[in-house]
């Protein structure tokens, strides 16, 4: 498979995570991420619709628009 470099927005604990991580696991999350994007991408659901269960299952898992804000405050 062809693989090309992309730039994309993620928090500071993400990007920490990322690149402490091993080639190895680098490697791992980027094979996860694929699949991730390619998933989002490859519904016949639209996007809003994507967007808004990714958005519900966050709030399950703890994320509040609170949260939401402070983390996109710190990264501004």
């Amino acid at each position: 498979m062809a693989t090309r470099t992309i730039s994309i927005r993620v928090s500071d604990e993400a990007a920490r995570t990322y690149e402490s991580a091993s080639d190895e696991e680098r490697r791992k999350l980027d094979a996860l991420l694929t699949i991730q994007l390619t998933r989002a991408t490859r519904t016949d659901r639209s996007l809003e619709d994507v967007i808004a269960d990714l958005s519900r299952r966050a709030r399950e898992r703890g994320l509040t628009e609170e949260i939401l804000s402070e983390i996109l405050d710190a990264e501004g």
